[in-house]
Formats: C-alpha cells, structure tokens, sequence
C-alpha cells in the first residue's frame, strides 16, 4: 500500500508538501523546515528592530522562493515608550531584594553581551518598529502569538500575507475573526510559550466549530505524526510545531538546556509568571522553582517582570548555566530523546502519520 500524502487546502494554498507548521527562533531550523516540505514561522519577538532586516534578508537568501511566516508577540497594557533602566527605578524594592538574593545564591554572574533581554522593553514603540520590519519582508505569513492589531491585520493583507492568529479560547477565536485573521491557531494548555487553560484536544474542536470557512491550525504538545494526523481528524488543516525542533542541531540549543529537555518528561514543564509576567509554559529548572518557593513574590506583570529578570536570563543561557537554564516549551517535551536533525524528525513525523492512518484503516468495519 502506497504511503499517504495529506495536502489539506491550506496547504495548497501556501504551496508546501505537508501540514506541519514550524515556530522556531533560529533561521537554520526555519530554512530546514522549509527544505523539508513544511511552513516555517520565524520568531521575531526577542528580536531588536533594528536587527529584524538582516535576519529575513538571510531566510529569503537562503530560502529562494519557498514560503515561510513569521511570529509576533504584541501585549497590551504596555507602556507607549520606555527605557529599560527607566523601568528598573521603578522597580518594587521587595521584588529586588528578592531577585539580589537569588543571584548571590545561585552565584549568577551579570551577561557579558547585550542581548533583548538586556536592552529592551515591550512597548508600543518597539511594536512598532518590529511590525514595520516585517511589513518590508517578502514573508508569506504574519502571525500574532499574544495580542491582536487591527491595524497590523489590514495593513499585512493589503500586501499579500496570510495573517495567523493563536488562540486559547473561544472568545480569543471570535475577536480573531471579527478583525479579519484568516488562519485560528488553536492553541491549547499543552503547549510551550504563553498559553492559556483549555487542553489541546478540548480546544481543537471548539475552535474548527467557530471558524466557518477559516482554516483552523492545532497547537500545544504536539510532537508526533499520530498527533498532526489526529488533529486534521478533528477538523484542522495541520499542526503547529515549536519545542521539538529545540532537539534540532539546526536550533544551536546550549547543551546544558538540550540534555534537560532529553533529560524531561511532560510533568517537568509548568505553567508560571516569573519568565515574562504572563503565564507562560517552561521547563522548570532550580531558577524557576525559586520563584514557587513559600517567601517568593507575586512575579510583576508584563513587562516589568523582564525588566527584573531579564539580565538573569540572558546570563543563564550566556553562560549555560546547568542548574539555572530553562526556556518554553510543551508538554511535547517527551519526544526530545536526544539530538537530532529537522529533517530526521520530518521523516519521523511523516512515517508515523502513514502508520497512524494504517491503523486506522485496520480498525475500520
């Protein structure tokens, strides 16, 4: 029996060979997902503005013509403008105390290169000049992962693109498409980054259920093919990918944070506020744990918790710090078994698609 080949519309529509959605920050995994017959998204949130050209002008050159999208993040309740050294004056001295005394003991040493999270802070401003970048791309897709912009929406596709939206909630989907997103990105609790509280396969369906003639896209805990097959059985037109790919040696992950996420099983990730503010999923390390400990603060809102903690971030991943390192990431943690390549785990992924549908036809009367 000759293998399946499964081209929902929207993948005709954008021209790739199959329904996997990939979200990485790192350009090597985008041009290899590419390569591998998938729809790339570019992580552009933890990127400076000024940055943000020289690193699509590489993906086009690298990439040609194949499509590829790219992901924003666009918070509200930000301030118009700020400084990151303006907002640490501000900063509430008992949170200060607080953080002084887990760098002295953990022994964090400061960051020795600027870094986003160094030198930046979410704002209005700095929206503005990120989605102003990406608008001057050739970029096929513009996706929001917090946050939605009318404004961003009709201006991206006046030129072309396919606007993407994540989702967590019935709600969040609604507004989505009163604002004109043509493509829902069902993202459940399962998944790695900001998310909210509804399951993945509670939040599919619910979604495919609102979207009328909108694709619906399946997010959060996804790492096998058996799942993307599942998730176009319950009405979607692919899957969307992000924390297998940190296994990719294409993602240049710091060994310390490669060998915990080999090392991690779904239980290991939590939801938490301390990274950015929002709750967001993370594979817990002792620096995370800190912060559930009995005399921890509240973590601050965003963007005030970065402005807090930013530098440690920064300074964990710098240094690869074993103890402290964490990042986001799902629940699909569980299939980072050890390191490998994009495009290994595309042809894992499309084989067990195959052998997903086999079984299925086996069971059938």
């Amino acid at each position: 029996m000759a293998a399946a080949t499964w081209r929902t519309p929207l993948c005709e529509r954008l021209g790739i060979r199959h329904p996997i959605f990939g979200f990485s920050h790192s350009v090597d995994v985008a041009v290899a997902i590419a390569e591998s017959g998938g729809f790339p998204v570019v992580g552009l949130a933890r990127e400076m503005p000024h940055e943000i050209p020289a690193i699509l002008a590489e993906v086009e050159r690298r990439m040609g013509d194949m499509p590829y999208g790219i992901d924003l993040m666009l918070p509200s309740k930000v301030p118009q403008e700020a400084s990151i050294d303006g907002l640490r004056a501000a900063l509430p001295p008992g949170h200060v105390d607080f953080v002084e005394g887990l760098r002295r003991r953990f022994d964090v040493t400061p960051p020795e290169k600027p870094s986003f999270f160094t030198t930046q802070v979410r704002s209005e401003a700095l929206f503005d000049a990120q989605i102003e970048a990406v608008l001057a791309s050739n970029a096929r897709g513009v996706a929001t992962a917090i946050g939605l912009r009318a404004d961003l929406i009709e201006r991206a596709k006046a030129r072309g693109k396919l606007t993407f939206s994540l989702v967590g909630s019935v709600r969040h989907a609604r507004k989505a498409l009163a604002m004109g997103v043509e493509v829902l990105v069902a993202q459940g609790y399962d998944a790695g980054g900001h998310t909210g509280p509804v399951g993945t396969l509670s939040l599919v369906p619910q979604i495919v259920a609102v979207a009328g003639d909108a694709p619906v896209l399946a997010a959060g805990g996804i790492a096998t093919g058996a799942q993307v097959l599942g998730s176009i059985a319950m009405g979607a037109q692919g899957a969307w990918l992000g924390t297998l790919w940190m296994a990719a040696r294409e993602n240049h992950t710091p060994p310390a944070l490669l060998a915990r996420l080999i090392a991690s099983g779904s239980e290991d990730t939590l939801i938490t506020r301390a990274h950015s503010g929002k709750p967001c999923r993370v594979v817990r390390s002792d620096w995370i744990d800190a912060w559930g400990e009995p005399d921890a603060p509240e973590p601050l809102g965003m963007p005030m918790q970065q402005v807090l903690t930013g530098d440690v971030f920064a300074s964990i991943h710098e240094h690869d710090d074993a103890r402290l390192i964490y990042e986001a990431a799902g629940q699909s943690v569980f299939a980072i078994e050890a390191p490998t390549t994009v495009a290994a785990q595309f042809e894992r992924l499309v084989a067990d698609m195959d052998s997903a549908w086999r079984r299925l036809q086996g069971f059938a009367a």
